[in-house]
């Protein structure tokens, strides 16, 4: 699959989902980052904003198996991953897959399990496997996760682990429609007799496979790679910050910007590239002061900060 195909067929999956949730162009491009980056997305809005039926259209879109998992304080990892039970006819443990094995997982209010649970997550979204009594299971190829988490309501929450949410490559939130979309998602509402939209499907298992590679024909010049080690490390000097973007977080930067360029059609990545990306792909990484803390110093507001202090090469 060449750029100029791949381009189209992103459109193509962002109008199809377009289609069922009303929100802006950015925000599903921003999950096609992860999708083309071969990372996960963390979606944080509060309830209503439809987290929900982004992943299960996203999935669909994608012509992906879909899974959903409700976190809440009671899951075990042998809930998600899955355990061996035992088979009355052959007289022996079969192993029982988990809602884990899918292309698409759908970790839903993902703060609300405990850290144990949250903890048989980091080895299936790193190296795409679970270890489950002692044995090691691959994971269906493409898989990918969409965690969603509510950022309003605290109580019986169990905050991410910094581990786990260094790896998400894009944390993104959804937002309210405006008065125009809020219209339309009432007459949308209106004519149809099913309360959940239907979504076009547009590729299959093999084609998201195969797109997945294409960010990798993407050519990055030598001062672009200087430029996002320099945000990186920027982030690390800020007073305001007692721990900067991780070097996986500079290595998703690098993937998510080839992504961009995929999405825009070309086979370069631009400063512009990267500076459109960087936001939602670092500023999650980052752990304040606790003094920063206290000044309720936006994060972003860091990256904004960083951005504009580090010198835009000529490409």
């Amino acid at each position: 699959m060449d750029i100029e195909t791949a381009a189209a067929e992103c459109a193509s999956v962002t109008d199809s989902v377009l289609s069922g949730v009303i929100a802006d162009e950015t925000f599903v491009e921003r999950i096609l980052l992860g999708v083309l980056g071969r990372g996960h997305v963390l979606l944080e809005d509060v309830p209503g904003t439809g987290k929900t039926l982004t992943a299960r259209s996203v999935a669909t879109a994608l012509g992906l198996s879909f899974s959903r998992v409700q976190f809440t304080p009671d899951l075990l990892p042998s809930d998600v991953t899955g355990t061996h039970v035992f088979n009355e006819k052959e007289r022996e443990f079969e192993f029982q897959p988990g809602p884990i094995f899918a292309n698409v997982v759908l970790a839903d209010e993902i703060n609300r399990a405990p850290p144990k649970t949250q903890a048989a997550l980091l080895e299936a979204m790193e190296e795409h496997q679970v270890t489950v009594d002692g044995e090691t299971r691959a994971l269906p190829d493409p898989f990918f996760v969409i965690a969603t988490q509510n950022p309003v309501e605290q109580e019986g929450t169990f905050p991410l682990p910094e581990a786990q949410i260094d790896r998400f490559t894009v944390k993104t939130s959804i937002g309210y429609p405006d008065h125009g979309g809020e219209k339309e998602l009432l007459m949308r509402r209106a004519g149809r007799v099913t309360r959940s939209p239907d979504v076009e499907t547009v590729l299959d298992d093999e084609s998201v496979t195969e797109l997945r590679t294409v960010p990798e024909s993407v050519r990055v010049e030598d001062d672009l790679l200087d430029y996002m080690v320099d945000i990186a490390r920027g982030t690390r000097t800020d007073r305001r910050v007692e721990i900067g973007v991780s070097p996986r977080g500079t290595q998703r930067l690098f993937e998510t910007a080839r992504a961009q360029a995929v999405i825009q059609g070309r086979d370069f990545v631009t400063p512009d590239d990267i500076k459109h990306i960087a936001q939602p792909v670092l500023a999650h990484r980052l752990v304040l002061t606790p003094d920063a803390k206290v000044e309720n110093v936006n994060k972003h507001d860091v990256v904004a900060d960083v951005l504009d202090s580090v010198t835009v090469p000529t490409v």
